[in-house]
């Protein structure tokens, strides 16, 4: 699939919004959860309509998506649209530490990576 630079743009702020304390690594696996999530008929078929779905980034419910992304959230994205994937294919995740949503909790943690838990 082919992405524009508004793509790239809006994968970095929900990378900042949802992962801007964690490594690389950690950033790259929420970026790489978006783009699976494209790639998935589950899910909607566009990085701002994945983004954009209510109820699936609390970032994007409590405003922190508008926060502008830095270089390190840039440098994430633009591995992830290279096709760097450590989630190996997750289409979840959630920091337990936070998290609120219960539900999370309910499905088996295939990889941790920082804080968060990635899931199928």
């Amino acid at each position: 699939m082919g992405y524009k630079a508004q793509d790239i743009y809006l994968l970095a702020k929900i990378i900042h919004a949802e992962a801007r304390g964690e490594t690389l690594e950690g950033k790259i696996a929420v970026g790489a959860v978006v783009l699976n999530r494209v790639e998935d008929e589950r899910f909607p078929d566009s990085i701002e309509a994945v983004i954009l779905q209510p109820r699936q980034f609390s970032s994007v419910a409590d405003g922190q998506f508008t926060l502008e992304p830095d270089e390190s959230c840039y440098n994430a994205a633009y591995h992830c649209i290279m096709g760097n994937d450590p989630t190996n294919g997750c289409v979840f995740f959630y920091n337990p530490a936070i998290a609120t949503v219960k539900w999370s909790f309910q499905r088996e943690t295939e990889i941790i990576i920082g804080g968060h838990h990635f899931t199928r």
